[in-house]
């Protein structure tokens, strides 16, 4: 019997009109354009500013881009992954929203959340779905409204987080494409560095810790990007090493796009020129489960069919990992 493989067949994404620039934010709070651009490479970040829509009207946009670049039946999708770590709301699941209103209405769904890492996990998830042979079609999307969560009177967390959406369809692949080894970590010390204080079970809603600000994302900047730095390289360099890749078999670098000094520290540590490094944090920010689709997304056009990527990311919790994938189409022009 032919062994199956989970490959992405396709590919959607979605992201705001609003843009919010270096230069407007030199106009909230205490920054400028050239100590953001330096430390972070991040020029503009995307922001949905209409009011009552939330992660879910991004991921919709997405899927229904994916839904209609790849021709699909959406009610031929067995299951809907949402990654996100912004919900539209506490207990009732985005994804399953999101899966009704696309027409999945065959399929089941449920939310992921693993912090920047979630779209990475989810790639697990829906790889491993699909390797059970038992569904054939898995939608998974990674979206964030950070600006929901982020004080824009904060320059340490302001400046780095934007909006954005992007999803990708997992089929069964019987050429030894798609999904070919895992690398995935975690470590609870990181639970004190980067979070939100307030409205979970530990500290639930009040007045007090509204005024507070304790609903918003603190980072612990310095300690999380030592982690992030250790982390993406350190999985990055052992998946290689598992598989027996050497730098010239690497075709892409997919990384999470949460500050350009952790990707280019990501690059190095596996050798990688400069061109293989893809990198749009400039345009959006770090999206957090929307930066790895995104660069599937911008990047479509140069993949081809047998390129070997390797997808990196680092989130709170901490969270952390590597992918290698197999690329299992060339887009039609």
């Amino acid at each position: 019997m032919t062994k199956i493989t989970a490959a992405i067949t396709a590919v959607g994404a979605y992201v705001p009109e609003f843009v919010l620039s270096n230069q407007v934010l030199e106009t909230m709070v205490d920054t400028n354009d050239e100590w953001i651009t330096t430390r972070t490479g991040i020029n503009e970040r995307r922001l949905l500013k209409e009011k009552g829509k939330g992660t879910s009207h991004m991921a919709i946009k997405a899927a229904q881009d994916l839904i209609s670049k790849a021709n699909i039946n959406p009610e031929e999708i067995d299951l809907v992954i949402m990654a996100t770590a912004t919900p539209d709301m506490p207990v009732a699941a985005t994804g399953v929203y999101v899966a009704s209103q696309i027409g999945a209405v065959n399929a089941f769904a449920y939310d992921l959340q693993a912090a920047c890492s979630s779209f990475l996990f989810g790639m697990s998830n829906a790889a491993a779905y699909i390797e059970s042979g038992r569904y054939k079609k898995v939608l998974l999307i990674g979206a964030d409204k950070m600006s929901s969560i982020i004080d824009y009177t904060d320059r340490a967390t302001c400046i780095i987080f934007g909006d954005g959406a992007g999803a990708v369809l997992f089929e069964p692949n019987y050429e030894g494409l798609g999904l070919q080894d895992e690398f995935l970590r975690s470590d609870g010390i990181g639970r004190e560095y980067l979070k939100i204080d307030a409205g979970g079970s530990i500290l639930p809603p009040t007045a007090e810790t509204v005024a507070n600000g304790q609903h918003f994302v603190f980072q612990d900047g310095k300690t999380v990007f030592k982690y992030a730095v250790s982390g993406m390289a350190d999985v990055s360099e052992k998946i290689m090493e598992r598989n027996n890749l050497t730098k010239d078999d690497v075709n892409w670098l997919i990384a999470h796009q949460a500050n350009k000094r952790i990707i280019d520290a990501t690059a190095n540590r596996m050798g990688l020129d400069e061109e293989k490094v893809l990198v749009n944090i400039q345009k959006y920010g770090n999206t957090t489960s929307a930066t790895l689709p995104l660069l599937l997304s911008d990047f479509e056009n140069q993949f081809k069919k047998g390129d070997n990527l390797i997808f990196a990311a680092f989130g709170g919790g901490f969270t952390w990992g590597s992918i290698y994938l197999k690329w299992a189409y060339n887009k039609q022009q």
